[in-house]
């Protein structure tokens, strides 16, 4: 009797549906003749998940008595002795009454499981046990109930239901998961928004993780080498070096930008063990990686190269971050480096990031025009090998063997010059081939011991003997000539497509440019000049480096660009074969200054055309809101100024109030546009300290009826770092403004409550609400939404209101009533845990 298969329908939170499509699965098994029976589902009263049980066999529960209560749970006896193929277990993570069989409902299941029992259940992401600290910092909210990690990931089959945030409050709403009297109460704590979208991400996260498990499984089963790039997987190469710490912050940084990326640091060791690494940085490097949330690696391969690479391929990944080798340049002719290498075999599945860092060699300079193609060290051993070398094997041959032979001979001599050859170059290699002729002819060419040869058919070998010595340095020497070309040219390419991708990416970075231009050949400093005209003087458009010059003649490198631009550098003077490149790149800073003045430009129209349309609403307002208060002041004044009638004390009490309603009105006005005002122009400057909301709310709601308002603020809130006066002038805004949209009898409730290192204000109210589209625009100024009653306002209450929060580091938002209506959220960050607050504000939205 095999094992019984076990699914799981994954969930971020209640009432996404798991039960639902629980039962929805056990309907298609029983109509396709399967034995399929219910062990326990809850359906929590909910009609949709209820009806889906008829048709399905329920086996009964067990009833156990706990403290005077009667309880109800699995019986998994019961479900054993029936022996169905299929059963369906809800709530995965239960914790079963005392006096059950098992303590657990996993347990349960598992004796199913082990029964050959095939078993359905469902689960909730904040039930596995290795997220309870998680879901606890997001929701606020310790889960007593879990479930081991192990006894999902067993699970032969794990399907995510998944549902928006924004659909689930919406089923909230329409009372299809809670009853109607503990909607507001959950949707306004653990349903927020906030809080389903991180559950939601941890579950598909999870999920993902379930899915990669699967996937490797598959690829070592079916032998598959090659890449595929279902998520992204970053292999850092670390030498050992301090620059490994600059690599795995980059690499952790590129792993955030994809949601789930994961950072594999690895450390390729030789087989032989000679290695100069300290143990101590590999330590710290680890420790770096793994607290970063990655993972590293120890891999023994003697191709560096080759074992990064295969063990990049090994396990899937996407991209490989090294660093700029910390070799000295004339180092890179003997051998590109790892970098280079790894980056030219990777092929296209794989990107490879090469990082520059503190201890890499200074500029990426082009290969040198002239010179020593050869390294010093190589030049100095070429030298050893062609002078020290015949020297060295002219002692030994005439004190050891001193009877080889002239051919013998010859052909030992000739290896000297050929080693010279290779290693030195053409100079060395003929100072080998003239030294060894020399001592041919005084050691082994009679008469011996003198400069003189006797036999012509020894004076045609040594002949013989230096034109193969100086074919061979020829030969060396064009290799060492051409390798240099291509390495020239193939840097010359990179730098062209640099260019060319920057062009087709839109970059504009004028300074980043003039950068790359400055480290591409080494200079110290690189200038953009330009005029107005030929006599005029020169103004500098973009420098980088000290001591940029003034003027082109004043630079070691000039290139006119027109008529009224140049490009200056200083440092040192390039050859002409440089400037081709230094062109390209003066061609596209001059593309980049161009975009970039258009662009400001483009800023600065559409800065004028806000600025007009706010002139054009405030003239309209001016026209309608101002002048009808004004009216209103200036009739009642009239009257009372009139001698043709006689006014009553309660009709002269009328007009009176009448003038003070108008003024209480422009004032408000003239009070907003004010406040608009300062934060346009970025003067408002908040006076921060802790604060007491209950301190603050109620001075903000002077002047509004009391019978209009349901005040709810506990007084075991914790404090707010803000500015009293400006949450205040925000708070009076918000609930005046919802205050004027409700309908009569339903009053607006102002609430407050903590979660983790904020606390978030709430108003409240049951009027028509805004639709999703338009709550962006109800945040603008001069925005009215609707069919807003002629001389509510100008439509700055909201603007004022939500500039003045982010003027203390808060945030507003608006939400959906459940219900219908508007709720506006103030998020607020408490004393001594919020984020920096700026000292001005800029513009408000």
């Amino acid at each position: 009797m095999g094992r019984g298969k076990l699914r799981i329908y994954l969930g971020a939170a209640p009432g996404v549906g798991k039960t639902y499509a629980m039962l929805s699965e056990a309907h298609r098994r029983v109509e396709r003749g399967t034995d399929c029976v219910v062990g326990f589902v809850e359906h929590h009263g909910r009609p949709r998940t209820e009806v889906m049980l008829h048709g399905l066999e329920l086996v009964e529960r067990r009833e156990l008595e706990y403290r005077g209560t009667v309880f109800t749970e699995m019986d998994v006896e019961a479900i054993l002795a029936r022996r169905p193929a299929v059963v369906l277990v809800d709530e995965l993570a239960h914790t079963n009454v005392p006096g059950s069989r098992n303590a657990k409902r996993w347990e349960d299941v598992e004796e199913l499981l082990r029964a050959g029992i095939d078993v359905v259940s469902t689960v909730n992401i904040q039930h596995l046990e290795s997220l309870g600290d998680v879901v606890e910092s997001i929701t606020g909210v310790r889960q007593r109930e879990t479930v081991p990690d192990e006894v999902a990931r067993r699970a032969d089959q794990i399907e995510l239901v998944d549902m928006s945030p924004q659909a689930l409050r919406r089923r909230m709403a329409h009372g299809n998961v809670y009853r109607p009297d503990k909607v507001d109460a959950a949707l306004s704590n653990y349903f927020r928004p906030g809080n389903l979208t991180a559950l939601r991400e941890l579950a598909l996260l999870w999920v993902a993780d379930r899915v990669d498990e699967y996937l490797r499984e598959y690829r070592g089963e079916h032998d598959i080498r090659s890449t595929w790039q279902a998520r992204e997987r970053i292999v850092v190469g670390v030498s050992g070096g301090p620059e490994g710490r600059t690599l795995i912050r980059r690499a952790a940084r590129l792993a955030e930008k994809g949601a789930g990326g994961e950072v594999l640091a690895v450390y390729i060791a030789r087989s032989d063990g000679l290695t100069s690494v300290s143990p101590k940085e590999l330590a710290v490097q680890r420790t770096l990686v793994e607290g970063l949330g990655g993972t590293f690696h120890h891999v023994i391969g003697d191709d560096v190269p080759e074992a990064l690479l295969a063990f990049a391929r090994g396990c899937n990944a996407t991209q490989v971050v090294l660093g700029v080798s910390r070799r000295r340049s004339w180092q890179s002719v003997l051998s590109p480096g790892v970098s280079a290498t790894v980056a030219r075999e990777s092929g296209p599945d794989l990107d490879v990031h090469i990082v520059t860092h503190d201890e890499a060699a200074k500029g990426r300079g082009l290969p040198v025009a002239r010179g020593a193609r050869l390294g010093r060290s190589r030049i100095l051993w070429g030298w050893a090998a062609g002078v020290v070398g015949p020297a060295v094997l002219a002692v030994l041959l005439s004190n050891l063997v001193p009877d080889l032979g002239l051919a013998n001979d010859m052909l030992l001599f000739l290896t000297c010059t050929v080693a010279a050859a290779l290693l030195g170059g053409l100079l060395p290699a003929l100072a080998s081939a003239a030294f060894g002729s020399l001592l041919l002819n005084y050691f082994f060419t009679p008469p011996l011991h003198r400069l003189t040869v006797s036999d012509p058919k020894n004076i045609v070998a040594i002949v013989i003997f230096i034109g193969v010595a100086v074919s061979v340095a020829s030969v060396v020497d064009l290799a060492a000539r051409r390798t240099h070309q291509a390495a020239r040219l193939r840097a010359e390419s990179e730098i062209l497509s640099f260019l060319a991708g920057s062009v087709l990416r839109g970059e504009d970075s004028l300074p980043a440019l003039l950068e790359r231009l400055r480290e591409t050949f080494g200079m110290r400093s690189v200038v953009l000049l330009e005029r107005a005209g030929e006599v005029e003087p020169w103004t500098t458009a973009a420098a980088v480096g000290p001591d940029p010059v003034a003027r082109p003649e004043d630079a070691d490198v000039d290139l006119p660009m027109g008529d009224h631009m140049a490009l200056a550098l200083s440092g040192r003077v390039l050859p002409a074969e440089d400037r081709r490149v230094l062109g390209a790149f003066a061609a596209q800073a001059v593309v980049v200054l161009d975009r970039q003045r258009l662009r400001d430009e483009a800023a600065r129209s559409r800065g004028l055309a806000e600025a007009n349309r706010i002139r054009t609403a405030l003239l309209a307002a001016v026209s309608h809101d101002l002048r009808t208060p004004l009216a209103g002041i200036k009739a009642s004044v009239s009257s009372l100024r009139s001698a043709d009638v006689e006014w009553s004390e309660e009709d002269r009490a009328e007009l009176l109030e009448g003038i003070e309603d108008g003024a209480d009105r422009l004032a408000a006005l003239i009070g907003n546009l004010l406040d608009m005002s300062r934060l346009n122009t970025g003067t408002v400057a908040p006076l921060i300290r802790e604060t007491d909301l209950d301190e603050v709310v109620p001075m903000a709601l002077g002047g509004l009826p009391e019978d209009g308002i349901a005040l709810d603020i506990p007084e075991t809130l914790p404090m707010v770092a803000v500015d009293r006066g400006l949450l205040e002038r925000a708070v009076a805004n918000i609930v005046e403004n919802a205050v004027k949209y409700s309908p009569p009898g339903q009053p607006v409730h102002v609430t407050a409550s903590a979660l983790a290192d904020r606390v978030e204000l709430r108003v409240v109210d049951r009027g028509p609400g805004v639709p999703d589209e338009a709550k962006a625009r109800i945040f603008e100024p001069f925005q009215r939404h609707g069919d807003a009653p002629r001389g509510a306002g100008v439509g700055l209450g909201l603007a004022v209101a939500r500039g003045f929060t982010e003027a203390v580091g808060g945030t507003l938002t608006a939400e959906d009533t459940p219900g219908g209506g508007l709720t506006m959220v103030i998020t607020l960050p408490r004393a001594g845990e919020g984020p920096p607050v700026p000292r001005t504000c800029r513009r408000a939205r």
